[in-house]
């Protein structure tokens, strides 16, 4: 079978039911025999109506626009013995929204049933020897009759379009005897495996566009489709200003004129304006695939790829390109599929839609044992099209054909009429004649061309239909009643304890806090009534010092991947099981400066959650195989890193402000340095580290919730009294390393979202009396929705998803920093840089203004005290202060501190530790400059 040249009539058969192609779903019409009328009488020319505007004419079609919108194309032709009436409305499956599906194909059903004015259509227009049809496709809906060619014929055609344009019943009894029809066109193409196989295939190929649905709809939504719903839809789209109307045949182009303006030209223009779509689908990134598994005789494969709209000078060399694959007998699939047995058919085809739609080749194979091929062969002269030579012969048969058809249908006017609703769904009529001159001129080159772009496989949807005796289904379920659920829970009621209204303040954390150190474990415990008896639990270990860390990254951070996954007593699934038991939630991380332990349990089960903690890390056993399997899961983790942009840009910034050299713990690795690096370790090693550094020697501990703190310290004395850390301990220190400012670049391709981060480091403590101006600094810069990178980036200029702004300091060394960064289109890079720097240098030239900063310090407080509300946040911070030996004290003055800020200090600091020239700026993505 040859491709589908573009102008044969979709779904138009008289006589027959109309249902030619994919999308365009056709009304059952009756059985009429049409009599050739006698010649119409002679009458007196109507003067033509000056209410229609004359447009253009072209190759005998007049084009006609009149004050409501409507469009009116006339193609006499006194050859004919009949006249021809077809209107389109430019409303198709494309227009459906989520739950509509089906409903411009069951529209079209529904406007049969007809007005309280003509009800009936059928059997109206049957009564006068008309031949009646409608369709629904994609882009459009179109209803035609073809009729004796008499006036009074002529007016009742138009009368009744006019009718039915606003005035259709759309009845609650009409619409429930339809369904039943429309059901039954569904099911008649469920049976067709081919079809469904393409339909599935390009539900696949399309992930937004609404081509991926078909034109007949969800047997859910054609069933429960609201008539109000229906009614909407209807008004919405059927008016004069989203429709053409086509008048062919015999009649007098005059007196149909004024017969138009009396019927469709009176209705109003409405007041709405119509949205057009706008959804483009993205380019496909990779081969999809699709198996249908239905019982059937044959199996089915085909190909599909994304290509151009019917209305590109592109089409009629896609088109050319499936011809010289299918033609019979000369085609290449042909040839190699059907000639040799392999096949029982194969043909190709690219409908042509007002957006871009698919290049579909499909063939049906007789034996199981040939689909492999036949689909390795599908595949093959596809692809093969973009290099193999063209034998002009064949492409010169393509057009001859082509343009025979189109010749052929330029003279009948009734095929002309319902052709031109094609042509005006891609947007404009004229398309008709732009898609002949674009026939004549395909060259070998073009069909090439458009091989080497769209048939890649990439950009490729395989499908099979795979017969099956007898297929097994998954049952269908929908959403259950809730009234009888939500009365069996409440039957289950049980209340959870209610906890106390603890104030999340500074000073209420402080008064509750108890200090102490138990078996050399730096402890703090905030006891407080919660709801559900909670507790939440950090635990961290320190160990080792510069030199007995160094090389050491690698194997601390599996060693820590690997503490919860074994123990000597218990396997991974026994540890899942007892931390299920206990209603615990365990995380440890950690890298070759210690781990950090969180959990959240219940009051009851606080005290064995914490020995199984202990157990874990206590007594690992580092299993071979669980070794292995973290191996490969952090190197799936390390692989899509190389590529991100938003990894390798703050490690890439990380790097450039320091010069820790690559074996020390501070060094920033790169993942692909990762990747190796843990290639290295192994389990000798990883018992090793652990026996040498791992223990509770310098530890902090902190619990906050429903907890005994007698009972507490007994259990941490009991389970930390004696576990030493082996190594010597000596905190490894920060420091900023002052160095220049560079730009560095980090192209990545085929990555749709950049990142940009700049910054540099600053010598600065959080003891420095500078340091509360610091802070307010970095929060008008970035920090919260108000703040100035935000407000440019997202906000006004709309550049960025994400955009942050920070300063920070030290606390126990001088170490901090300053920047900025964002998350950006590729295209947008340069703007988003310069929008950036623009955002530092104004910091350091303009004082801040006082409104502005009252809010960043109320923000900044409000921001504070939120984190107090959060359990887990607050046993961090109670851990951090163990490890600084500091108390809520230094916190209460910082705040104090901050609401003293002035604009003059946040000037004063910006200019004295912001350095414009010492910004490292580094951009990672597609285009990155």
């Amino acid at each position: 079978m040859r491709a589908r040249a573009a102008l044969v009539v979709v779904g138009v058969v008289f006589g027959l039911t109309a249902c030619a192609s994919r999308p365009a779903q056709g009304h059952a019409p009756g059985p009429v025999a049409v009599a050739p009328p006698p010649a119409p009488p002679p009458s007196a020319p109507a003067p033509p109506t000056p209410r229609a505007v004359r447009v253009r004419s072209l190759a005998g079609i007049t084009e006609y626009g009149l004050p409501n919108g409507l469009t009116v194309l006339l193609v006499p032709d006194p050859t004919q013995a009949t006249v021809t009436v077809n209107i389109t409305y430019l409303v198709g499956s494309r227009h459906e929204g989520a739950g509509e599906t089906g409903m411009a194909h069951l529209l079209e059903h529904m406007l049969f049933k007809g007005t309280p004015r003509h009800p009936d259509v059928f059997a109206l227009l049957e009564a006068r020897g008309a031949e009646v049809n409608g369709t629904t496709g994609t882009d459009r809906t179109n209803y035609h009759e073809t009729l004796p060619a008499t006036p009074e014929n002529l007016a009742f055609a138009l009368a009744l379009e006019a009718d039915r344009m606003v005035n259709a019943t759309i009845a609650s009894a009409d619409l429930a005897t339809e369904l039943t029809v429309v059901r039954n066109e569904l099911e008649m193409g469920e049976n067709d495996a081919r079809a469904i196989l393409e339909q599935r295939m390009v539900a696949a190929a399309f992930l937004w566009h609404g081509y991926g649905r078909d034109t007949i709809g969800a047997r859910s939504d054609i069933e429960r489709v609201p008539v109000a719903a229906l009614r909407t839809f209807y008004a919405r789209h059927y008016q004069p200003d989203n429709a053409i109307l086509v008048v062919a045949g015999r009649f007098d182009e005059p007196a149909t004129l004024a017969a138009i303006d009396r019927t469709l030209g009176t209705i109003p223009r409405p007041a709405r304006v119509l949205t057009p779509t706008y959804t483009v689908e993205p380019v496909q990134d990779g081969e999809r695939g699709v198996v249908l598994q239905r019982a059937g005789d044959l199996h089915v494969v085909g190909v599909a790829y994304h290509t151009v709209s019917g209305a590109s000078p592109d089409y009629p060399a896609v088109l050319a390109a499936l011809d010289l694959l299918d033609r019979d007998p000369g085609g290449r699939l042909y040839q190699r599929l059907v000639v040799p047995g392999l096949a029982a058919s194969v043909d190709a085809t690219a409908e042509s839609y007002r957006d871009p739609f698919l290049a579909i080749a499909m063939a049906e194979v007789p034996e199981a044992r040939h689909v492999d091929a036949v689909e390795r062969i599908l595949r093959e002269e596809l692809e093969r099209l973009a290099t193999a030579p063209i034998d002009p012969r064949a492409l010169a048969r393509w057009r001859a054909s082509t343009l025979k058809e189109l010749t052929l249908a330029m003279t009948r006017s009734q095929d002309l009429a319902l052709a031109l609703s094609e042509y005006a769904a891609l947007g404009d009529w004229r398309t008709l004649l732009s898609f002949r001159a674009h026939v004549e001129a395909v060259t070998e080159a073009d069909v090439r061309r458009i091989a080497r772009a769209y048939f890649v496989p990439s950009n490729r949807t395989v499908g099979r239909f795979v017969p099956t005796a007898a297929p097994v289904r998954a049952p269908a379920t929908e959403a259950p009643a809730l009234a009888p659920i939500v009365a069996a829970g409440a039957a289950h009621d049980a209340a959870l304890a209610g906890g106390e209204p603890f104030p999340a303040t500074l000073e209420a954390i402080e008064t509750r806090t108890l200090r102490a150190s138990v078996a050399g474990v730096a402890l703090a415990v905030l006891p407080k009534a919660t709801r559900g008896s909670t507790v939440q639990l950090r635990l961290d270990l320190h160990w080792g010092d510069a030199a007995s860390l160094a090389g050491t990254q690698a194997t601390a951070q599996l060693m820590a991947r690997l503490l919860g996954r074994g123990t000597r007593t218990r396997a991974l699934q026994a540890l899942r099981d007892a931390e299920d038991a206990l209603m615990a939630e365990i995380e440890i991380v950690g890298d070759a400066q210690g781990v950090r332990v969180e959990l959240r349990t219940l009051r009851p089960h606080l005290a064995a959650a914490l020995d199984l903690v202990v157990e874990m890390l206590r007594s690992p056993s580092f299993p071979a195989a669980e070794l292995a399997r973290v191996k490969q899961e952090r190197a799936a983790e390390f692989a899509q890193l190389l590529q991100d942009p938003e990894a390798l840009a703050w490690v890439t910034l990380a790097q450039r402000l320091t010069r820790w050299p690559a074996s020390d713990p501070r060094y920033a690795q790169a993942p692909r340095e990762q990747l190796a690096a843990q290639e290295r370790v192994t389990r000798a090693q990883l018992v090793a580290f652990h026996g040498r550094f791992v223990g509770a020697g310098h530890a902090q501990l902190a619990v906050v919730g429903d907890v005994d703190p007698v009972a507490l310290q007994a259990r941490v004395r009991e389970l930390f009294g004696g576990w030493t850390t082996p190594a010597p301990y000596a905190r490894l220190a920060g420091r900023a390393f002052g160095l220049p400012g560079q730009e560095v670049t980090l192209p990545l391709p085929d990555k749709e979202m950049a990142r940009i981060v700049i910054g540099h480091d600053v010598a600065l403590r959080d003891t420095d009396p500078d340091y509360p101006a610091w802070v307010l600094l970095g929060h008008v810069l970035g920090g919260d929705g108000s703040s100035r990178v935000w407000q440019r980036l997202r906000q006004r200029e709309g550049l960025s998803y994400g955009a942050e702004g920070w300063t920070e300091a030290g606390v126990l060394d001088d170490e901090g920093g300053v920047g900025v960064a964002a998350i950006v289109a590729p295209a947008n890079l340069p703007r988003a840089r310069a929008a950036l720097l623009e955002e530092l240098t104004q910091l350091t030239t303009t004082a801040v203004p006082a409104d502005e900063l009252a809010r960043a310090k109320r923000s900044w407080r409000t921001a504070q005290d939120t984190r107090l509300a959060d359990d887990g946040a607050v046993t961090s911070l109670l851990v951090r202060q163990l490890y600084e030996g500091r108390t809520t004290a230094e916190l209460q003055t910082l705040r104090a501190r901050v609401a003293e800020v002035t604009p003059a200090d946040v000037l004063r600091v910006a200019r004295t530790y912001v350095q414009l020239g010492r910004l490292v700026i580094v951009t990672a993505g597609s285009d990155a400059p």
